[in-house]
């Protein structure tokens, strides 16, 4: 007989990614000295300590950190046997985390979780959103199931999936004196005052690009969120590179006005990611294919992940 218990393996996932002792019994709905005994139970099973303990609070170990994919696998094909030993169509319930940056999060979020939910509303979404650096962190951490950035990435542990083409725009006030300049080139750029997103967002990265095709200007400030550096434009405190969908509104309100840069390449292309080791399960692939299968099999051809030839 095995000496684990999937019990056992649910209460180190859910304090894994819950972050607590506390939050983990109240997502399971047992006591906190159940959800204690259960975890040093585990750890004594596996001869090796799942989390380290500083100040009260728990982070996981290099040895939580290799056995954590492994126990949400097994939950998962679990809840995935028992769906399919009831001989009934597949309802698909639990809890889906998406991490989302900052455009997706706040102008596509429609486009992002509508398909998905409309076909599964008994499963919990949840959706935190963040900069590219910091989703990429949460799915090396296992604190983030799937994550839709909007700039490239790199890291060994992650796997990308394009999911849908967008650019940046250029974006002035339309009394700003570039809004005002007929045929723009890129001379009349210089000495420019930008505003920027913080430093590890995939907006960033790309309005550097733009700015090193141009004569130098001034960084005049730096913000965290897309709708405070739109409405510093507004106000015509400076210009900034903004999501075609951030802008869309304020343009069509004439609040903003999009300055011509055809000598600046703004696309990119939102993707997905996972980490690696991560079970694709039943919710991470209806999740995937809700959102890849219609554009690739109608644009690209390509197959979703999980698909097969036929």
């Amino acid at each position: 007989m095995l000496p684990i218990s999937v019990k056992q393996l649910e209460v180190f996932v859910a304090i894994a990614t819950s972050g607590s002792v506390r939050a983990a019994a109240e997502r399971l709905y047992v006591t906190q000295p159940a959800v204690s005994m259960a975890l040093a139970e585990l750890e004594r099973q596996l001869n090796g300590q799942l989390f380290d303990r500083e100040r009260g609070r728990l982070h996981l170990s290099p040895r939580g950190k290799e056995a954590l994919p492994m126990a949400q696998e097994i939950i998962e094909r679990v809840h995935e046997l028992l769906r399919h030993s009831h001989g009934q169509p597949q309802v698909l319930t639990g809890e889906l985390r998406v991490g989302a940056s900052n455009t997706i999060g706040n102008y596509l979020v429609g486009d992002l979780l509508g398909p998905f939910v409309s076909r599964n509303p008994l499963v919990s979404l949840n959706v935190s959103v963040e900069n590219t650096a910091r989703i990429a962190a949460g799915l090396v951490e296992h604190s983030i199931d799937v994550g839709c950035i909007e700039g490239p990435i790199s890291h060994p542990q992650l796997e990308t999936f394009p999911w849908r083409e967008d650019s940046l725009v250029v974006c002035a006030a339309p009394t700003h004196p570039l809004a005002l300049q007929a045929d723009l080139k890129p001379r009349h750029f210089k000495d420019a005052k930008w505003i920027l997103r913080e430093t590890g967002s995939a907006m960033r990265g790309q309005a550097e690009q733009a700015l090193a095709a141009l004569p130098s200007g001034t960084i005049l400030l730096e913000l965290g969120q897309v709708e405070a550096i739109k409405q510093a434009v507004i106000a015509g405190l400076g210009i900034a590179c903004l999501p075609q969908a951030a802008a869309a509104d304020s343009v069509a309100a004439g609040r903003l006005k999009v300055l011509e840069t055809p000598f600046l390449d703004m696309r990119r292309r939102l993707s997905l990611v996972l980490h690696k080791s991560r079970y694709r399960g039943a919710l991470i692939e209806a999740f995937m294919q809700s959102l890849l299968q219609p554009r690739g099999d109608a644009q690209t051809g390509e197959q979703p992940p999980g698909a097969t030839q036929a």
